[in-house]
């Protein structure tokens, strides 16, 4: 699902698109695509921020409370503000305007793979009060289901994989999103803090630690 008012943009994705695979439906304004959720069997969403009426961040909001389809938010504004409150909102990541088509394909090819898992991938993990479920992508804590983004998900899994380590930034960068860490990048770091908020909101121990210039730790 791509919700963009620009049709001539929205145009162009589908020609990058299409020809790799693809099934594109292109929505220019935000509450059409809400309404259009539940009818549509669509596997993620390219959300630009600037829509009429409902605002990207607002339609990302409102399919927060819903569903955790995984959205990759377009934006052309320099600052960082968008971007940043989109990863808070839930968004798995971004991509600023104007974008190499190469790129968009990537992205989203990278962001459909870690919503799907891997399908012979059935064990469980569990480290202290948490346990993450790859077969059924679920994460229960304190025995209760913790909602999780795709990109939390994701992250949490690569802590878990080595608890009490510190796993580098970088790392959690290509586990969760699928490419390299950027320069300036904080995309993970929002996702951390999402997770500790989270985390936070239940009676147990887990913590997520900053290692000063190396990355994050989970303790508890």
């Amino acid at each position: 699902m791509l919700v963009d008012d620009d049709r001539e943009l929205c145009r162009m994705i589908s020609e990058y698109l299409v020809p790799e695979g693809f099934e594109v439906t292109a929505f220019h304004d935000g509450a059409a695509a809400l309404a259009a959720i539940d009818r549509f069997a669509c596997r993620m969403m390219i959300l630009d921020v600037v829509l009429p009426g409902l605002s990207g961040l607002d339609v990302l909001r409102r399919l927060r409370s819903q569903c955790n389809l995984p959205v990759l938010m377009l934006t052309a504004r320099s600052d960082d503000v968008d971007r940043v409150v989109g990863l808070e909102l839930g968004a798995d990541d971004y991509l600023p305007k104007p974008f190499n088509a190469r790129e968009l394909v990537a992205r989203v090819r990278s962001i459909l793979r870690r919503s799907q898992g891997v399908q012979n991938r059935t064990s469980r993990m569990t480290v202290g009060q948490i346990t993450l479920d790859r077969a059924a992508r679920q994460v229960t804590y304190c025995g209760e289901l913790l909602p999780l983004t795709n990109a939390e998900f994701r992250i949490l899994e690569a802590l878990m994989q080595q608890p009490g380590a510190v796993v580098p930034r970088e790392q959690l960068v290509q586990h969760a999103l699928g490419r390299r860490l950027l320069p300036w990048d904080r995309s993970v770091d929002t996702h951390i803090s999402n997770l500790r908020r989270k985390l936070a909101q239940r009676p147990g121990d887990a913590k997520i630690l900053s290692v000063r210039g190396t990355g994050y730790q989970l303790a508890g």
